[in-house]
């Protein structure tokens, strides 16, 4: 299901069901003058549309402009980047609209500056954004001093579950910290220009990697398909896992 192409009747099923609701994290950031600007967004979205073939899920607009950083190219190099305050207001009023509709199963996929799974801008700018929202909602709704009230005192036997809100919106990585040591991970090199090959074959073109030359390119060159559908099964896998 697709978010922007949904109904009232179709938003009130995911609702009732507890069905995932998927945002792509994205980014516009200089990767080569080999990779697509829109390389970290294209993943995640490329993983969670495939996801959504074997796994009902509601997938929401990308959210694509960010703290991309100019880490890897200065102001001049296409990247575009969101100051990090200007965005987490931004997403934490993304998120306070879905807790109000009745959202309580979010998840927001991101693939840039995940290494290990570090927790880098972008993805504590929705975090943090996820705790303000989930916050000011519980008060909202339930009160001041809401969490010491006598209907909450079972919390701590309710931290796995459903009922805990503070897994309402979850942020995750589109590779896990194992998927990424058994496949690899880099920025615009040969895994990442694999895993790219494979589900969006046109936005890498290897014959232009001599035109700009980077250490952090030269790895592309070995680059292929076989490496990217592989670096696609395992996401795959971990991401069926992670999205409940």
């Amino acid at each position: 299901m697709i978010f922007d192409n949904s109904f009232p009747r179709e938003v009130k099923y995911v609702q009732e069901k507890n069905i995932p609701l998927v945002i792509c994290g994205g980014t516009v950031e200089y990767h080569g003058p080999h990779c697509s600007y829109g390389c970290d967004t294209l993943v995640a979205e490329g993983l969670v549309k495939k996801l959504a073939e074997t796994k009902e899920i509601m997938i929401a607009p990308t959210i694509s402009y960010s703290p991309s950083s100019f880490a890897v190219g200065d102001d001049k190099s296409g990247t575009v980047h969101v100051e990090e305050r200007a965005f987490e207001n931004y997403v934490y009023y993304v998120f306070k609209s879905l807790l109000s509709a009745g959202f309580r199963n979010i998840y927001v996929v991101i693939h840039h500056q995940f290494e290990q799974e570090s927790e880098m801008p972008m993805t504590l700018c929705y975090r943090m954004a996820a705790k303000r929202a989930t916050m000011e909602y519980l008060e909202k709704t339930l009160g001041q001093g809401w969490w010491g009230s006598e209907s909450y005192a079972n919390y701590y036997e309710e931290l796995e579950g459903a009922n805990n809100p503070f897994s309402w919106i979850k942020v995750i990585p589109t590779m896990s910290t194992a998927v990424q040591n058994a496949t690899g991970y880099d920025h615009a090199g040969k895994y990442e220009s694999s895993i790219l090959m494979s589900l969006y074959p046109e936005c890498v073109r290897l014959d232009r990697i001599d035109d700009v030359k980077h250490w952090f390119t030269e790895s592309a060159r070995e680059a292929n398909r076989e490496l990217g559908d592989e670096m696609v099964r395992k996401s795959l896998e971990y991401l069926r896992e992670a999205i409940k």
